[in-house]
């Protein structure tokens, strides 16, 4: 297996000799970075004889984070990417607990710190040239992985430096390069882990191939909830290849079940042998549910008063229009597109992992989702990760349920096991983005100024998901994320949540909540705009009496849409906007009908604030992906259930968008918000609204409900 451990590389690191080791605590969230001394904690750059090595934190997942890290590092210590090797860490304790991707975190938490990781090695470097010189530090500068002392045309390469630097105070305040001078941040890089992915070198999670390795496939009940009674796995074991059946626990939030694993010499063993098996499940009290009866729950939920979000002014004051609506979004899976797997190793105490998740310190210690080892009673020292690269994130490897199955798996055998999850075990088990419902009430004045806004949340909760004994009377703020963010200046406001009980797992998908509610938030705010009979864009910027971000990313959107030139006959465009913790984007989506009756979706416009940015072309890039997924969640089938079990089971009945679906997406990208603002998520949360507006202003016709029926309009 290739896929090498942090503590095996230091532990061949150290034994080649002359290593620097930057050492920098750095728990992604903060604000400025923990300097101690050399020699300790985490170190991102490693300098030796072999050359410069950065290693990258934040699992990548096809966001770039492999590159954007590196490049921010970089940028500081006056290197270029071809001249270093980057490493993803696996979760070992002296980096900290920012080994994790989600939330749109990796630039938007650590441009400044990652900054300051390379500008203190850089600073630490020309000052041991100095030193060496008997020169002033003021007198050299670096360049290309070089420090130069110009006056008496010498240099030396950082490698002869490292161990002079290395004995060194780290600066606590490192001079950080002045914007105008980059040669990297800002401008569009080639990535370095294309080329590793489109030549098959990039290992996955799912590439694990460990000496001795077996197999297994899980069977797990299809009614979700059900509990395993007994199994016989006399047919099974006649398989050719099958060495054991085993019963295997999944642990995720607050919830657990009990699978039948059939562990064999092959994973087509496995699935033949996984067919053979003959289960008792219990289902009773799970085996009668209907996402219909469900749903309709959730309406009656609406007529609660519920949790108090946020309220401003006074929501009964009078006005001229009261305009009701009732929005309703559903479950969707996360398609994650190289499989669930997971290989784990267990030797007496021992546990070794190969995998793909986004949260590798979760995995090997206390860290941002929850505790591994707390949850298994493992030592974290015992546990030894090699994370690969992610194919596929969203939002579903944030969880280690999978890991902790294929765990209890590899303790019943004593050789490795690859536990992979069939595409069909992935659309039918979960966790699922949760169903949302929206009841909105908007008020008008009689000069048709909005005056009164009220959104009411009805769903389940990630937080009840999540934790066995959450208090249902407080506030769930992961279930109104966003709705009393957004930046209009409404003078009377009321935002609520009306908890809803549910038995399935529920898990963040990418954007979060928002990727629900801005449907409901940003159609409800286009119904206002037409029963006041003005613009939709025009009504949103007027909404704003300050000249916010979100006011300068819809004028922008204005302007390269050319907004006010009429579109031909048979065409229409909607608008939305979402501002949420994880960034900042505006979209205009450009529909036609086509010759069928159907609705085409032709274009898709995006303004995208960063505050700042690192590489525009994989920003355009991420924009693209977001726009295409959120395509799918508004178009296609979502995640239903009848009499307990999954309806969908694979692409073919909860489809992703095809090629022939695709509009052209134009990304605009901007940078003078106040802040800086993530990247994977922001483009997502607009698109469903903006396509429902764009659909009512071509047809006159409000849908209200995800997804959207464009065959039927």
């Amino acid at each position: 297996m290739s896929l090498e451990s942090r503590r095996s590389f230091i532990k061949k690191a150290g034994a080649t000799g002359l290593t620097f080791w930057l050492g920098l605590s750095y728990v992604k969230g903060e604000s400025a970075p923990v300097i101690s001394t050399a020699k300790s904690l985490t170190p991102f750059i490693k300098i030796d004889a072999s050359g410069i090595t950065i290693f990258n934190p934040n699992p990548e997942m096809g966001q770039g984070s492999y590159q954007a890290v590196a490049s921010m590092i970089a940028e500081e210590l006056e290197v270029s990417l071809a001249q270093i090797t980057i490493k993803n860490t696996s979760g070992e304790k002296e980096f900290g607990g920012g080994q994790w991707a989600g939330g749109s975190s990796t630039v938007r938490e650590g441009y400044i710190t990652y900054r300051k990781i390379g500008a203190s090695a850089k600073e630490m470097l020309v000052k041991a040239a100095s030193q060496t010189w008997g020169v002033s530090p003021e007198s050299c500068t670096a360049k290309e992985g070089k420090v130069i002392h110009a006056a008496t045309n010498r240099s030396l390469k950082y490698e002869e430096l490292a161990e002079a630097a290395s004995l060194l105070e780290i600066p606590k305040e490192p001079k950080l390069k002045d914007p105008k001078d980059f040669k990297m941040l800002g401008k569009s890089v080639k990535r370095p882990d294309i080329p590793l992915k489109v030549t098959g070198k990039a290992e996955f999670g799912i590439d694990a191939d460990v000496p001795g390795m077996l197999y297994s496939s899980v069977e797990r009940c299809p009614v979700i909830g059900g509990t395993l009674k007994t199994f016989d796995a006399t047919a099974a074991m006649k398989v050719p290849g099958v060495v054991k059946v085993v019963s295997a626990e999944r642990v995720i939030g607050k919830y657990s079940s009990t699978g039948v694993a059939v562990i064999a010499k092959t994973y087509w063993a496995a699935m033949q042998g996984r067919k053979a098996l003959k289960i008792d499940w219990d289902t009773k009290g799970f085996e009668t549910f209907n996402s219909s009866d469900y749903e309709n729950k959730l309406r009656s939920l609406s007529k609660e008063e519920g949790i108090l979000d946020k309220q401003k002014g006074s929501i009964d004051i009078p006005v001229n229009q009261v305009v009701e609506s009732f929005y309703e979004t559903p479950m969707v899976a996360h398609h994650p597109l190289e499989p669930m797997n997971c290989t784990v190793q267990v030797k007496g105490k021992k546990v070794e992992i190969w995998t793909s998740t986004q949260v590798p310190v979760s995995v090997t210690g206390p860290g941002m989702m929850g505790s591994l080892p707390g949850l298994m009673g493992i030592n974290p020292e015992d546990i030894t990760l090699h994370a690969g690269f992610i194919g596929g994130g969203f939002g579903r490897r944030l969880y280690f349920d999978y890991i902790v199955e294929a765990i209890n798996v590899a303790k019943q055998v004593d050789s490795p096991v690859k536990v992979v999850w069939s595409r069909e075990d992935t659309t039918t088990q979960g966790p699922f983005r949760p169903m949302t419902f929206s009841k909105m009430i908007g008020g008008l004045s009689e000069k048709n100024q909005l005056v009164s806004f009220q959104h009411k949340v009805i769903s389940p909760g990630f937080m009840d998901s999540a934790m066995p004994n959450w208090d249902k009377t407080k506030l769930d703020s992961m279930m109104t994320e966003g709705i009393s963010a957004q930046e209009y200046d409404i003078p009377n406001m009321k935002n609520s949540f009306v908890f809803a009980d549910y038995h399935v797992p529920m898990a963040a998908w990418r954007s979060v909540t928002s990727s629900t509610l801005a449907f409901a938030h940003e159609c409800f705010i286009d119904e206002l705009a037409h029963k006041a009979k003005k613009d939709p864009l025009d009504f949103r910027i007027d909404l704003q009496s300050t000249n916010t971000d979100t006011k300068r990313v819809l004028k922008k959107l204005r302007e390269i849409t050319n907004w006010y030139k009429p579109l031909p006959a048979g065409k229409a465009r909607g608008v939305a906007q979402w501002d949420f913790f994880a960034g900042l984007s505006a979209q205009a989506v450009e529909v036609s009908l086509a010759k069928n009756g159907a609705v085409s979706v032709d274009k898709v416009y995006v303004v995208i604030d960063l505050g700042t940015v690192v590489n525009p072309d994989n920003v355009k890039a991420q924009v693209e992906g977001a726009v295409l997924m959120a395509l799918s969640a508004a178009i296609h089938p979502a995640i239903t259930l009848k009499n307990g079990v999954v309806e969908q089971k694979n692409f073919d009945t909860t489809p992703v968008t095809r090629m022939s679906e695709a509009p052209e997406v134009i990304v605009e990208i901007i940078t003078e918000g106040a802040k800086i603002k993530g990247v994977g998520e922001p483009g997502l949360p607009p698109f469903a609204p903006a396509l429902g507006n764009a659909i009512f202003a071509l047809t006159k016709k409000r849908l209200r409900k995800l997804p959207l029926e464009i065959d039927f309009v």
